[in-house]
C-alpha cells in the first residue's frame, strides 16, 4: 500500500489512533447499529485523548496541526470497525470549528474552542434545508434582527447528532433573497446554544449509520445574542466557503478508509473460503474485481493527500479536494459492494459486518455534495465549460 510520507508526528498519530480504535471492535459497533445507540464511549475516548483538537490552535488546547494530519486521523477511524458511524461521531467537532478559528472573535474562540476540543460541547452543523437541498442560496430560515440579537425561525434537514448536541452552528438569511444583489449575499452564520425550548429535533429513520442520529430540525423563535454571530452579518456563505475544501478532503479520507477495511475483509475471506475444492480467491471472477478495488482506492488516496498538502501550503485546492471526494467515495462504495458480493449469501448477514459497511459508505456518495455537483464544478471551473445549472 502506498503510504503518506510519515513524519515522526504522523507516525505517532497513526499508532495512537489505531490503538484507540482497536478497543472498539465489530461487536461493539454492530450492537450500536442494531440498537440505534449513540457511541458515547468511543466519543469520550477520542475526546480524552485530545484528538478533537487536532487542527485547533494550541493556545486554545488544540494540537495546531494541519488538514493532512486530520485526514490521517479520519482515515484511520474510517478504516476501523466503526467505519462511518465512528467518523461522524467526531467529524463535526473537528470540522465545524474552522469557521470560529478563522472568523471568530477572541471572546468567541475562548468561549467555544476549549469546550469543543475537550468534548464538553457537542455541536451539530445546520445548513441543509428540505426545500433547498444543495442550493444553499435558496435557504429560507430567517434570522430577524432584534435589540441586542436575533430571533431565528426555520427548518433544517439531515442534521447529524442533533439529538445529543448542546450547540448548533446555523446558517440563516438575515436579508431575504429577493432583496439581495447576489444570491450568495444576505446569509449569516451563528454558533449558539441548541436550546430545546425553541428547537425540536425529529430523528429520521434511515438506511444506515443508525448509531448516529440524523434529524429534521424545527426552529421556532430561537433567541440568539448578537455575540453568537460568526463574522459580519451577510458574510455567512463566504465564511462557509473557507471550510468546504477541508471537509471534502476529510470525507474522501473517511471513504477510502472504509473501502480499505471492506477490501481487507473480502480478501481474507476469498483466501479461506473453499468452494468446489479451491479457495474462491483463485477464481479471476473474484480476484480481478478485488484487484481493481485496490487500484481505485490507491488512486483516490494519492489525490486526497495531494489536496491536503495543497491546502496546508495555502495553495488553491478546490479541484483536487472535490475530485478526491468524488473518487474516494466512488472507490469506497465499489469496494464495499464487492465485499458483500465476495462473501455471497453471508455478505448479507449482519454477523460478517460487510453489509453494515456497505450501508454506511453510501453517505459519502451523497453528502455533503453529490457526485453530479462535483462533475459540474470540474466541468465549469477546471475545463471552462458553460455552466449547466
Amino acid at each position: 500500500m502506498i503510504e503518506l510520507d510519515l513524519s515522526p508526528v504522523r507516525q505517532q498519530i497513526k499508532d495512537a489512533v489505531q490503538t484507540l480504535c482497536n478497543g472498539f471492535d465489530d461487536d461493539y459497533w454492530r450492537e450500536k447499529d442494531q440498537t440505534h445507540s449513540f457511541p458515547f464511549e468511543f466519543q469520550k475516548a477520542v475526546a480524552d485523548a485530545g484528538w478533537l483538537g487536532i487542527t485547533m490552535p494550541t493556545e486554545y488546547g488544540g494540537a495546531g496541526l494541519g488538514i493532512t494530519e486530520a485526514a490521517l486521523l479520519m482515515q484511520i477511524v474510517g478504516n476501523s470497525a466503526g467505519t462511518l458511524a465512528a467518523c461522524t461521531t467526531i467529524h463535526i467537532n473537528i470540522f465545524a470549528p474552522h469557521a470560529i478559528v478563522v472568523h471568530g472573535t477572541e471572546e468567541q474562540k475562548l468561549a467555544s474552542l476549549p469546550r469543543l476540543i475537550s468534548g464538553q460541547d457537542l455541536a451539530c452543523f445546520a445548513v441543509t434545508e428540505p426545500d433547498a437541498g444543495l442550493d444553499t442560496t435558496s435557504i429560507t430560515t430567517r434570522a430577524i434582527k432584534k435589540e441586542n440579537g436575533y430571533v431565528i425561525i426555520g427548518r433544517k434537514m439531515w442534521i447529524s447528532t442533533a439529538q445529543r448536541s448542546n450547540k448548533i452552528m446555523l446558517l440563516a438569511r438575515t436579508t431575504p433573497l429577493e432583496e439581495c444583489k447576489k444570491r450568495t449575499d444576505g446569509m449569516t452564520l451563528f454558533y449558539t446554544d441548541f436550546d430545546r425550548r425553541y428547537i425540536e429535533a425529529r430523528e429520521i429513520a434511515k438506511m444506515g449509520r443508525a448509531a448516529v442520529d440524523s434529524n429534521a430540525v424545527f426552529i421556532d423563535n430561537l433567541p440568539v445574542p448578537e455575540n453568537h454571530r460568526i463574522g459580519k452579518e451577510g458574510d455567512g456563505f463566504r465564511i462557509l466557503l473557507d471550510a468546504i475544501n477541508p471537509e471534502r478532503i476529510l470525507v474522501a479520507a473517511e471513504a477510502i478508509g472504509i473501502g480499505r477495511r471492506a477490501l481487507s475483509k473480502a480478501t481474507a475471506y476469498a483466501k479461506e473460503r473453499v468452494v468446489f475444492g479451491r479457495p474462491i480467491g483463485q477464481n479471476q471472477g473474484i480476484a480481478h474485481p478485488l484487484a481493481k478495488n485496490w487500484m481505485d482506492l490507491e488512486a483516490a488516496d494519492m489525490l486526497m493527500w495531494r489536496a491536503a498538502q495543497l491546502y496546508d501550503a495555502g495553495r488553491p485546492c478546490a479541484a483536487e479536494a472535490n475530485a478526491a471526494k468524488y473518487l474516494g467515495a466512488e472507490a469506497g462504495l465499489r469496494a464495499c459492494e464487492q465485499a458483500v458480493r465476495t462473501f455471497g449469501g453471508m455478505g448479507y448477514a449482519a454477523e460478517y459486518d460487510v453489509e453494515r459497511y456497505f450501508r454506511e459508505v453510501m453517505v459519502p456518495n451523497i453528502a455533503p455534495v453529490s457526485r453530479e455537483m462535483i462533475l459540474n464544478f470540474i466541468g465549469e471551473r477546471v475545463l471552462g465549460l458553460p455552466r449547466s445549472y
